[in-house]
């Protein structure tokens, strides 16, 4: 077929939002997911930053236990025992979290994190919602403008996080030492749960897969890396689960170790 006046076989036309009209003949409850998916998100998100600000009952002195909502915890606001680094910060104003200086590089994280780019853009952008399924937007730039340009700084957030999940697992291994001595409580289960997922979710990051192995052109000349990328690899296919099931567990031990430290509960103890 001859090409219009003007232009030539390999010119295309500007890109355009695909016109779906109606927005869908889907008449499956194609809604329900993206609904699911940011009700989860926002009681999780609604959860964390009240209990981030309330300053109380994150630490259970008995048991050594602290929240990892508060971990590390550096200011001279925190209460005694609960600075496993020093308190090298003076008193913090009550709108800073204790924990700030790790609280927004993990939010960068999981806001980065690529899981959770197809959950919330599904779900709250709605880009789109669902296969078949129109969207809102007229255009489409990807991530090369601001503010999802900025998802391109993951890589970062991911060497941070690192040292936060190594920071959680002092905690945990602290944990085992309380003011009786050693013990394992109910409590020291629940933090060492948590530690094993927030690992399992770190290392199944898709930039944890590109620093093991994405810059090798031999795989047989680094057998050591190639064993390591494989095993992240496998990890990898499980980054979804993964990524909701930390959500729970920080919200369980975060909540565990309210109870147990606001007295509400006692710590069911296995040794001492």
């Amino acid at each position: 077929m001859a090409s219009p006046a003007g232009t030539s076989p390999t010119d295309s036309p500007a890109p355009v939002r695909a016109n779906t009209a109606p927005r869908t003949r889907r008449t499956d409850r194609w809604w329900l997911p993206p609904l699911l998916t940011t009700l989860g998100l926002a009681t999780f998100v609604i959860y964390a930053t009240v209990r981030s600000f309330m300053r109380t009952d994150y630490w259970a002195a008995e048991h050594h236990y602290l929240t990892p909502f508060y971990s590390p915890c550096l200011s001279d606001s925190c209460v005694a025992g609960s600075s496993h680094f020093g308190t090298p910060i003076g008193e913090l104003p009550v709108f800073i979290p204790l924990a700030f200086l790790s609280l927004p590089f993990l939010l960068g994280f999981r806001l980065t994190c690529y899981y959770y780019r197809k959950a919330y853009y599904r779900s709250i952008w709605m880009a789109p919602p669902a296969c078949a399924v129109g969207e809102p937007h007229e255009r489409y730039t990807g991530e090369t403008r601001l503010p999802l340009i900025l998802q391109n700084v993951h890589r970062y957030f991911f060497y941070v996080a690192l040292v936060i999940t190594l920071i959680n697992t002092y905690d945990a291994i602290l944990a085992f030492g309380g003011e009786n001595g050693f013990g394992i409580g109910l409590g020291n289960v629940v933090l060492l749960l948590n530690v094993v997922l927030l690992w399992c979710y770190t290392l199944s990051c898709h930039s944890c897969r590109h620093v093991t192995g994405g810059r090798l052109k031999h795989f047989s000349r680094n057998p050591v890396r190639y064993r390591l990328w494989t095993q992240v690899s496998k990890l990898n296919t499980r980054h979804m689960e993964f990524a909701w099931l930390t959500l729970g567990t920080l919200v369980l031990t975060d909540l565990y170790v309210w109870l147990v430290s606001s007295g509400a509960i006692a710590d069911l103890r296995f040794i001492n």
